[in-house]
């Protein structure tokens, strides 16, 4: 038998697993994160606190495009990777508590 806890857990996730799985609203609950990651990066880069860094930013101006795009990729791995796992860990809560609960 279920607790009240489960029971409420399982009625909410039937109804938000399909529009959770959507990957828009995937970027949007996962982008905050992930931008505060990249943004902590950029200032630890461009803080100056390493000489050679600094010395490689400035002799090539290609290597800001190179960053920015990292930073892209970054923010979007970043993102999709922690609400697909948010997402998969939910499923499979959820298909444990309905096992537990078809269980006589």
């Amino acid at each position: 038998m279920l607790t009240e806890e489960e029971k409420k857990f399982v009625a909410s996730w039937e109804t938000e697993r399909l529009r959770k799985k959507k990957l828009l609203r995937q970027l949007s609950v996962g982008l905050p994160l992930s931008v505060v990651f990249v943004v902590a990066i950029f200032v630890n880069f461009f803080s100056g606190w390493y000489k050679r860094a600094d010395m490689e930013i400035r002799s090539s101006s290609s290597l800001i495009l190179v960053l920015v795009v990292a930073a892209l990729l970054i923010v979007i791995f970043t993102t999709v990777f922690s609400v697909k796992h948010k997402w998969d860990l939910n499923e499979q809560r959820y298909q444990e508590l309905k096992a537990k609960q078809d269980k006589p």
